[in-house]
């Protein structure tokens, strides 16, 4: 099924349920698949077509669901932007992407007129949010004259191959230029396919569009949630207070949070004055999530949680901590300490944790190694990259995720750390999860983030960023006190810094490489 089928089977068989609900602004199915049709053709007559990249700079909203089935129309391939990206980043996006036309909300006016000269092919940018007064012109565009005005006579769909570029996302990593990770139609719809299926998606769920629609934690919902003709909700920017307002509001009955999100909506006072029970189920995906911190969403939201693990280059799901049918009945806790794991393999994705010596380590829940995942969900390869490439996707189709991981003995993976931020500290091996996990369940620590920072005697020490809770006093005894009560000595952080706030990626999620630099 191709990208734009998900949308065109729904508002045909469904065409009067409700799509879309974004601010003031409601629809159903039947206009949102006019309105993506007449944004295609809009596009079509600026000469965008199959294999055309189109990017786009904007916050959540219902021109983003539009715009991300106006190029699976037209078989063009969408670039969506990070919000927080640098000038200089977006520079080089649109010059690698090759972009002739970027949809763009008028706050970033600013940002993308200094950079605007110097990105070769972008021949047009179409403004959201733009005053009745917009001149525009030739070159700048209002978004909703050609949209709400639009045309009634629309080009056929473009004939698309499963294997065909859907979009372009761009992962910055933890060093060098920004990478794009193609996605093909097949990769989203293969996924969509699977959630449905995992997740048991139907047609009366309301999704939450709270992480960025730029980022998989939240893009593969489009078209799964379209798929069976469920209600779209937008937040355009993430406010613990609002979203809790939302869910309550719209009745909204699910959603991914990145882990930052929930720990911030579960430790705000308003959370006991919202009525939160039309969620059935909360997802975390994105970051690896405390076991503290997933007590208190299951207490406080009243419902379901599942913990996913994914990358961009697989669309993103590779794993969920939903209970096989044998493990149902067991009791609370036992069952808890699944449900905290990483998870085990999404849908049909082949999954493997290998050592060193590219063999598979024992899933006896201790032995550390390196997932590796195969399936028709992974990414073809990097844009104008295949050296990375290669060096990523090894003999056999296998990804190579750079994740280290246990395995346990029913097939859950549990995430110890990234490779790159494994802490060496005089020989021993410190990996930073375990310790972040420890310092959660402190009543006093709000955020943590564990990193390695240089040492002459140890290589490495473990430093530990702490975030009090609102007017709590702690001190670095008080925290070291805290953790030797639970981990051997060596894991003990060395040197503990308070901080306002941990730096955060454009997808909310904590940024190691940002932190360590802060510290050293």
């Amino acid at each position: 099924m191709s990208l734009w089928e998900t949308l065109d089977r729904t508002a045909r068989s469904h065409p009067s349920s409700p799509a879309v609900s974004c601010g003031e602004i409601s629809y159903d199915y039947d206009e949102l698949a006019r309105r993506s049709r007449t944004l295609a053709a809009t596009l079509s007559d600026l000469g965008i077509g199959k294999g055309d990249r189109v990017a786009i700079l904007h916050r959540n909203c219902h021109r983003f669901l539009e715009t991300y089935y106006a190029c699976a129309y037209l078989g063009a391939v969408l670039v969506p932007l990070n919000i927080r990206l640098s000038p200089e980043d977006f520079r080089y996006i649109l010059e690698d992407s090759a972009s002739r036309l970027l949809i763009c909300q008028l706050e970033f006016y600013d940002t993308i007129s200094g950079i605007r000269d110097g990105t070769g092919k972008l021949e047009r940018i179409i403004w959201t949010d733009v005053p009745p007064d917009f001149q525009g012109g030739s070159v700048d565009l209002s978004y909703d004259r050609l949209v709400d005005g639009g045309v009634e006579a629309w080009p056929e769909p473009a004939p698309v191959d499963p294997a065909d570029p859907a979009q372009l996302y761009y992962t910055s990593g933890t060093t060098g230029r920004p990478k794009g990770v193609v996605l093909t139609h097949c990769n989203n719809s293969t996924h969509a396919e699977w959630a449905i299926r995992e997740l048991e998606i139907r047609g009366s769920d309301r999704w939450l569009h709270v992480s960025p629609m730029f980022h998989l934690a939240d893009a593969w919902a489009v078209w799964a949630i379209t798929r069976v003709g469920g209600l779209h909700v937008m937040d355009p920017e993430f406010r613990p207070e609002s979203a809790l307002a939302l869910i309550e509001a719209k009745r909204v009955t699910l959603s991914n949070f990145i882990p930052t999100m929930l720990n911030l909506m579960v430790n705000h006072p308003a959370i006991g004055r919202h009525d939160l029970s039309s969620l059935r189920v909360v997802l975390s995906g994105g970051a690896s999530i405390a076991p503290e911190t997933v007590r208190k969403v299951m207490d406080r939201f009243g419902c379901n949680f599942i913990q996913t693990y994914g990358m961009t280059e697989t669309s993103p799901f590779l794993t969920v901590s939903i209970l096989k049918p044998h493990l149902r009945n067991l009791p609370m806790e036992v069952r808890f300490r699944f449900m905290v794991t990483t998870g085990r393999p999404f849908g049909e994705i082949e999954l493997k944790v290998l050592d060193d010596d590219w063999q598979e380590v024992e899933p006896d829940g201790e032995s550390v190694g390196e997932i590796w995942v195969r399936g028709p969900t992974v990414t073809p390869g990097y844009w104008n990259r295949p050296d990375l490439t290669s060096e990523k996707i090894v003999k056999g189709g296998w990804l190579r995720t750079g994740d280290m991981a246990v395995m346990n003995s029913e097939g859950y993976v549990t995430i110890v750390d990234r490779m790159d931020d494994v802490i060496i500290t005089g020989g021993e091996n410190v990996y930073s999860i375990e310790v972040e996990n420890v310092l959660y369940i402190h009543p006093d620590v709000l955020e943590a983030a564990v990193v390695g920072i240089p040492d002459d005697t140890w290589g490495e020490a473990v430093c530990a960023a702490v975030v009090p809770r609102a007017g709590r006093n702690i001190d670095e005894n008080a925290i070291r006190d805290h953790c030797r009560e639970m981990l051997a000595s060596f894991k003990v952080p060395k040197n503990v810094a308070f901080l306002d706030a941990l730096p955060k990626t454009g997808s909310g999620k904590i940024s190691k490489k940002d932190l360590r630099s802060q510290l050293c």
